[in-house]
């Protein structure tokens, strides 16, 4: 049996995607909901990450998440089993959502009550830049075997991003990945990114990022 809702979304019908995602900021601070655009290419960890972050937030904040993908309901699976809300949304083929479609999703998961909630993203580097969700903050994940020039080839994902965390760094030994290249080009296309390396198998750096996560959340909600 499953603990969680799976929600067939439809695309937006609204031109003005900016507009729509203001109001949706405006209705989620009214409520103190907190909600955090989660994005990434397809392995870079999202959803360990995600596990990993609710495990360290959850006896401070109450958590929501809503997990977008084209089909299939293993991710919405896999972080039911954490305690934590969640739905899973399908986008009927879009590669992304917009503010419209996320509000369905929050419609779906039903936000009062919670905190925090964290939309994962559909899994790509280019899409999902383009359309704002209405979420609070936007955080990216880039993985080490991807390499470290992909700040340059994708600028849009890494340019709207507050916060880069940097994953898989226990296995950084074995790729031709710098890291300090990597931060450079990152702050290329945004000086103001907050960038965090971490290893969400090993559990390092996650402090660091809940840390902030949670700062972030209590502002908002104040």
């Amino acid at each position: 049996m499953k603990d969680f809702k799976v929600l067939e979304i439809k695309t937006s019908v609204f031109a003005d995607n900016n507009l729509q995602a203001g109001k949706l900021r405006e209705e989620l601070k009214e409520k103190k909901v907190f909600l955090l655009n989660l994005m990434s290419s397809p392995g870079a960890g999202k959803t360990t990450t995600l596990v990993r972050t609710i495990n360290g937030l959850k006896d401070e904040l109450k958590i929501g998440v809503m997990e977008a993908d084209i089909d299939s309901d293993v991710d919405a699976r896999t972080i039911s089993q954490t305690g934590a809300k969640a739905i899973q949304l399908h986008t009927g083929g879009m590669c992304h959502l917009d503010a419209q479609m996320t509000r369905q999703g929050l419609e779906g998961l039903d936000p009062d009550g919670l905190d925090l909630v964290i939309l994962e993203n559909v899994g790509n580097l280019v899409c999902p830049a383009e359309f704002d969700t209405g979420a609070v903050k936007n955080a990216m994940i880039l993985s080490v075997p991807e390499g470290d020039d992909k700040p340059l080839k994708y600028p849009l994902m890494f340019s709207i991003c507050d916060v880069v965390l940097i994953n898989k760094m226990d296995v950084l030994p074995y790729f031709n990945f710098d890291l300090e290249k990597c931060k450079e080009n990152i702050r290329l296309r945004n000086p103001n990114a907050i960038i965090i390396p971490i290893s969400a198998l090993k559990e390092e750096g996650i402090k660091e990022w809940t840390d902030w996560l949670h700062n972030a959340v209590k502002s908002w909600c104040e």
